[in-house]
């Protein structure tokens, strides 16, 4: 299968992102948030937890929400844990800090909101692990 002008572009975030939100970040390291979170940190990203209970996770200040998390610095990808019914309440934070790339986790999708972002200039990615992605990037 042909890679598309859109899969070199979201290859080419991926490798140059620095700083990851990851929203519905889990203190619970059996849970597949906290696994991949700290996979990415472990690659050399700064990871930027956005959970409504705050404290900390994986060593990082945890955020209620995307506004207060960008004013810590920009975002380049916003990595969503989150059921894909609440997808649609992220557009609007989504394109107030306009990150990069959306990447909706496995499981997660949702085609509304997909186009509200692209509309907005945003990459967006639905149900893949950012994870597996970075592997095979052999970053």
């Amino acid at each position: 299968m042909p890679v598309t002008a859109d899969d070199q572009r979201v290859r080419e975030v991926v490798r140059t992102a620095r700083r990851i939100a990851v929203v519905g970040l889990s203190p619970k390291p059996y849970r597949p948030s906290h696994q991949v979170a700290k996979y990415l940190q472990e690659a050399g990203y700064t990871i930027v937890p956005i959970h409504p209970a705050g404290g900390t996770i994986l060593g990082e200040a945890v955020h209620p929400d995307l506004y207060q998390a960008r004013e810590t610095g920009e975002l380049d990808i916003v990595n969503v844990f989150r059921r894909s019914s609440a997808v649609p309440a992220l557009v609007e934070p989504c394109v107030a800090v306009a990150p990069q790339l959306v990447w909706m986790q496995v499981g997660v999708a949702h085609q509304v909101a997909a186009r509200q972002l692209e509309d907005a200039d945003i990459l967006v990615v639905m149900n893949r692990c950012l994870a597996v992605v970075h592997q095979h990037l052999g970053e």
